[in-house]
């Protein structure tokens, strides 16, 4: 599914050019009259890329490192074998879970649908794939480092992710009857290897270069999203009129809206989201920021693609809207009575 949208957004860039080629054909002056950025933008627009990169990078680094480790040492069996019935117990488990293991969004949903299909109950899964990706230790250490200065945003962001989760849970155990997986367990697992085994063991390799070859992999696949929303942080930041932005950060909707849909278009690890938000402490409210730290890891273009390949869509569709609801309110709740006190 990321091949698939890494596809379209290759043939999106190569219409793109088509058209500006064609444009240029058609009226060769438009291309001199282009008002382009002077020297100084050109290099605000270099310098803010490279802080922005360099700060996220460790982050992303270590948290690909955990993951892969995960993935060759821990067995989904193993973890579900633990998970208690009662309810309240289960969602708290699962906020233990999310805590424990720092698993990034962009792995969390392949690993709930393998628990779902082994016997997680949904609403568990659901809460530990919408609070894990956001309440574990690299991305608390991330937002911590990225809001030195504000650490009040950092107990904010994890209080409303718990929140978020455990309300979506809750309502997902009661109304929600039906298995939402497109696939069924005996076809999901037919002919794979058991829980905990990787291909490579088939083939006598060793869970280590399982590992590296796994974090290899996904640290290559996560930092293309880090250099496309740095990119476009940089170019906002740098290029947009700051007039216009202010007003846009400012406004008590605007400012939320603007931000739940530049994290849905970004598709940021949650591992990185910070450094690009905290690039909006001076233009936006804290509670857009705060909107767009716990928005974006728990729904995002490429996640929703992925969700997409896992649940039916009545499900997805579903998730997107309690999401959307919860984060929207709860960071609106959030700035009232906490950031303006």
């Amino acid at each position: 599914m990321r091949a698939f949208v890494s596809q379209i957004g290759m043939h999106l860039f190569f219409l793109f050019l088509m058209f500006l080629l064609i444009s240029v054909m058609v009226n060769p002056a438009m291309f001199t009259e282009i008002p382009w950025p002077g020297t100084d933008a050109i290099q605000s627009f270099k310098t803010m890329l490279i802080s922005i990169v360099l700060e996220a990078v460790p982050f992303i680094l270590l948290g690909v490192l955990v993951s892969a480790a995960l993935q060759a040492y821990v067995s989904e069996r193993w973890l579900a074998r633990f998970l208690p019935q009662n309810p309240v117990a289960g969602i708290l488990v699962a906020c233990v879970f999310g805590i424990l293991f720092p698993i990034c969004e962009c792995g969390m949903i392949p690993v709930v649908r393998r628990l779902i299909a082994k016997g997680m109950p949904l609403y568990i899964g659901i809460v530990f794939m919408l609070v894990g990706p956001i309440v574990n230790p690299v991305v608390y250490a991330a937002t911590y480092t990225a809001f030195r200065a504000r650490p009040e945003m950092l107990y904010a962001r994890m209080g409303l992710a718990l929140f978020v989760g455990i309300c979506i849970g809750w309502l997902i155990r009661y109304f929600v009857k039906t298995n939402p997986l497109k696939r069924v367990s005996a076809t999901l697992y037919a002919g794979a290897p058991e829980a905990g085994d990787h291909h490579h063991h088939a083939r006598g390799g060793s869970k280590l270069v399982s590992m590296l070859e796994h974090a290899g992999s996904e640290f290559f696949d996560m930092g293309k999203y880090l250099m496309l929303g740095a990119m476009a942080t940089a170019a906002v930041q740098t290029f947009m009129p700051r007039d216009a932005l202010v007003d846009i950060g400012q406004g008590p909707v605007s400012s939320h809206l603007f931000m739940m849909g530049f994290a849905y278009a970004l598709s940021l690890c949650s591992t990185s989201d910070a450094f690009v938000a905290s690039s909006f402490v001076h233009t936006f409210s804290f509670g857009s920021l705060l909107t767009f730290l716990v928005f974006g890891p728990m729904l995002d273009l490429k996640s929703t693609f992925m969700m997409l390949s896992v649940f039916k869509t009545r499900f997805v569709v579903l998730l997107m809207v309690l999401i959307g609801c919860f984060v929207w309110i709860g960071a609106m709740f959030v700035e009232h009575f906490y950031f303006t006190a």
